[in-house]
């Protein structure tokens, strides 16, 4: 699998998890009965990670989301940011360019413009206060 598959298969995993409170194991058994969602280690590790680094992604992205309290954005929004800012906190390999190319894709692909201009415009605040991909 492709970077970018892993990266989509962790995020419909994850946004799952914004409506249901099954354990990952029953998440990924349901994803596997949806043959288009594979469910492998590489998966499992991002929807893992960011499940367990939730509430500091979440502090993160309230940070960041200068117009919108976390309360107020919708479950689409945080699923995309959480998995953009573990990526870029936690997945060395990951340029910074690429977790906000690919979350902007997701929001591309699973959303519409106005999405796009959110996501963008809060990984863009954060890129822009931080020249290295580490959180203090």
């Amino acid at each position: 699998m492709k970077r970018h598959e892993i990266r989509e298969c962790a995020f419909l995993i994850l946004f799952e998890t914004q409506f249901r409170e099954d354990s990952t194991e029953e998440l990924y058994s349901l994803a596997e009965d949806v043959q288009s969602i594979t469910v492998n280690q590489d998966v499992k590790n991002l929807v893992e990670g960011t499940i367990s680094h939730k509430k500091e992604l979440n502090s993160i992205l309230e940070k960041y989301s200068k117009k919108r309290a976390i309360h107020r954005i919708p479950k689409l929004h945080i699923t995309i940011l959480q998995l953009a800012f573990y990526e870029i906190l936690f997945e060395k390999n990951i340029p910074l360019n690429v977790a906000i190319s690919e979350a902007i894709q997701l929001a591309q692909d699973y959303g519409c413009q106005e999405d796009v201009s959110f996501i963008n415009g809060v990984l863009g605040e954060y890129s822009r206060n931080n020249t290295n991909t580490t959180e203090a």
